[in-house]
This record gives C-alpha cells, sequence and structure tokens, in this order.
C-alpha cells in the first residue's frame, strides 16, 4: 500500500512538472513572438524555435568592439505614446543603455518608456528639440558613454541602422556620424516641399560651416565621447542639429556619412509647421554664421553698401556741377547708403573683436 502510495505521489509530480513545462513553453512562445513583431526578425529567422533568445541582447550582423566601450542611445520624445515601445525595444540589441528625454510629454510616453527599460529624463514642461539634445548630451556625459546615438521616437528611423551609424564611431573612424537619407541606393519618397527646404538648409549649413554634407538635417546620428565632451548647444529649436555641425571644424571633429532608411508613410509624426520649421532654422544659422564671420558676412556687405553711397555721391556731384542744383532723390539715398555701410563696417569690427575675445577666454 505504501509503494502505490509513492507511486502515486511521483506520478503527480511528474505530471505537474510536465504541466509547469508546457505554461513555460507557452510563455516562451509568446514571448518570441512578440520579440519576433518587434524587432521584425523574420528576414533573419524562419521559424519561432530558431529564435535564439540572446538576440534580443546582440544583433548577428553587430560587431561589437574587442574593447568594451559603452553606448548609449539617446531619444528625445515628446508625446510620442504610439511609438516609443517599439523605438525603445528596436534599440536594445545595439547599446548598453537607452535614455528617454520626455520633454514635457503630457500622454504615456515616459510610463511606456520605463516600462521597456528605458532610463527617462524628465522635462518638467515642453522647451524643445534642442533642449531635449542639449540633455541627452548632458546625460550622455554623467554616463561616461564613449559613444551616443541619437534617434527620433516618432518611427521615422529604423532602428536597425543603429549599427552602421554606430560603427564609423566604434572604429574610431570618426568623431559625428550622421545618418544619410541621400545616399542610400534606395532613397526614400520625400515630399517635394521638404525636399526643397532640406536642400534650402543643407546649403546653408555647409556653407557656414565649410562642411559638404548631404544630409544635415538628419536627426539620426552618433558621437563619439570628444564630441560629446566638446560640443556646445545653445539653441532650443530644431535648429540645434545645423548648429552642432557649426562646430564641427572649429571642435576639431572628424564627420562621416553612412546610408539610412527613413519613412515618410507615418501620419502626425510632427508637430511643427513644415514652413516655419525652415523658416526658424535658416534665420538660426543665418544668426549662428554672422556671428562667428562677421567680418565677411557683415564687414563685406558693408564695403559693397559704402562703395554704392560713393557711386550716388559722385552722380550726385556731377548733377550739382552741370546743372547747378543737388538732386532731392540721389542725395537721400546717398546719405542712407553711407550711414548703413559704416554702421555695418564698424558692427563687424566690433563684433569680430568681441567674437576673437570670447575665442580666447574658451581657449
Amino acid at each position: 500500500m505504501a509503494s502505490e502510495i509513492v507511486e502515486l505521489e511521483s506520478s503527480y509530480a511528474e505530471l505537474s512538472s510536465l504541466d509547469e513545462e508546457r505554461k513555460r513553453y507557452g510563455t516562451v512562445c509568446a514571448a518570441k513572438i512578440a520579440v519576433k513583431k518587434i524587432f521584425g526578425l523574420s528576414a533573419y529567422s524562419s521559424s519561432i524555435e530558431d529564435f535564439d533568445p540572446a538576440l534580443i541582447n546582440t544583433h548577428p550582423n553587430f560587431e561589437r568592439s574587442p574593447v568594451h566601450k559603452k553606448t548609449i542611445a539617446a531619444i528625445p520624445a515628446y508625446n510620442e505614446e504610439r511609438f516609443i515601445a517599439k523605438v525603445v525595444a528596436g534599440c536594445k540589441p545595439y547599446v548598453d543603455e537607452i535614455v528617454v528625454v520626455n520633454d514635457g510629454s503630457i500622454d504615456a510616453t515616459a510610463m511606456i518608456a520605463t516600462a521597456c527599460g528605458a532610463k527617462v529624463i524628465y522635462h518638467e514642461q515642453n522647451m524643445g528639440y534642442g533642449a531635449a539634445i542639449r540633455t541627452c548630451f548632458e546625460t550622455a556625459k554623467n554616463l561616461q558613454a564613449t559613444a551616443m546615438v541619437i534617434l527620433d521616437a516618432d518611427g521615422q528611423h529604423d532602428p536597425l541602422d543603429i549599427q552602421q551609424v554606430l560603427q564609423p564611431i566604434l572604429n574610431d573612424e570618426a568623431d559625428v556620424s550622421i545618418g544619410s537619407r541621400f545616399i542610400c541606393t534606395n532613397k526614400p519618397e520625400i515630399p517635394f516641399y521638404r525636399k526643397i527646404g532640406m536642400k534650402v538648409l543643407d546649403f546653408a549649413t555647409n556653407r557656414g560651416g565649410d562642411l559638404k554634407i548631404t544630409d544635415t538635417q538628419s536627426g539620426f546620428r552618433a558621437y563619439s565621447s570628444k564630441a560629446i565632451d566638446t560640443i556646445r548647444i545653445d539653441n532650443t529649436s530644431m535648429a540645434a542639429g545645423s548648429e552642432i555641425l557649426l562646430q564641427i571644424k572649429e571642435r576639431n571633429l572628424r564627420i562621416k556619412e553612412v546610408p539610412i532608411t527613413c519613412r515618410y508613410d507615418i501620419e502626425d509624426t510632427s508637430t511643427h509647421n513644415p514652413l516655419v520649421h525652415g523658416v526658424e532654422v535658416l534665420a538660426s544659422i543665418i544668426r549662428e554664421v554672422e556671428y562667428k564671420h562677421p567680418l565677411f558676412y557683415i564687414g563685406v556687405p558693408g564695403m559693397i553698401i559704402f562703395c554704392a553711397g560713393l557711386l550716388s555721391a559722385g552722380f550726385v556731384l556731377s548733377s550739382y556741377n552741370n546743372r547747378g542744383y543737388v538732386p532731392f532723390g540721389p542725395a537721400i539715398l546717398m546719405i542712407i547708403l553711407f550711414v548703413v555701410g559704416l554702421l555695418a563696417i564698424f558692427s563687424a569690427l566690433n563684433l569680430h573683436a568681441i567674437t576673437q575675445l570670447l575665442h580666447k577666454m574658451k581657449t
């Protein structure tokens, strides 16, 4: 009788163990399906059973440096509860830590990001894209990151591109790596009005910073520890991206572009009017360039205006000698040109002196 009881207890234990194993298997399968959906694993995994849980931490095509470097993904976010979970999950295979800068969101962005395992930095109110980027840099310094990749939270950037954006930094080929939408083979279908605005801003940024970059307005970038320590961001608006690039030369930073993909089929991804955004960024670039090169951008136009005043003065004197009177219109124009030209020249000289003084104080 005792032996029968022992056998029954043993059989019950085996059944319980099998039941628990079935539940665990079902849970694992559900997790694999979820991960497969999040990461799009169908490209390199034909079945759920082929999926290795280690893929959550390391993508099969992503080779880290032999010497471990702390890498972080920084994501500025404002009311992005629809996309933030997928973006955070997509970043996990490629970085050591994920930072979400919650720029005063009034939805569940911060809660979802925290639940997905991201470190969330809070702005009490919406301070703007530039302020969020500045917080990304400050956080990267505090975390002593050797590399930081920044991407948008709206789902337009593909986290699968993180590895190629980070690679020039990890291989010590560049201090700033820019994901360009215009050097890939499959170029995205960018709306025409956006493309025109981008080209204008690309031209202004490249001229102002003495650069040759195909996509100056790309928000998908990676930075080395040197860039993280030396770049300063004062602009709180969308112009912060161009402000960073205008510092490349003077900070002696190396720059490289890599191809990325970008989606434009997602609705309601931008909280800014494209026209207002473009004008704002262009005005900021002009102000920055004027500050850094006042002799060229203010002094030279001032000299041209002053010379035009001299030509007007010649015409006025000629009229007086030939006709015996001073023509009113040309005389007023001459005075205006002289005054504006002289003001521009003296302003350029003063700004140049101030700029040189500030530069010496920084060094």
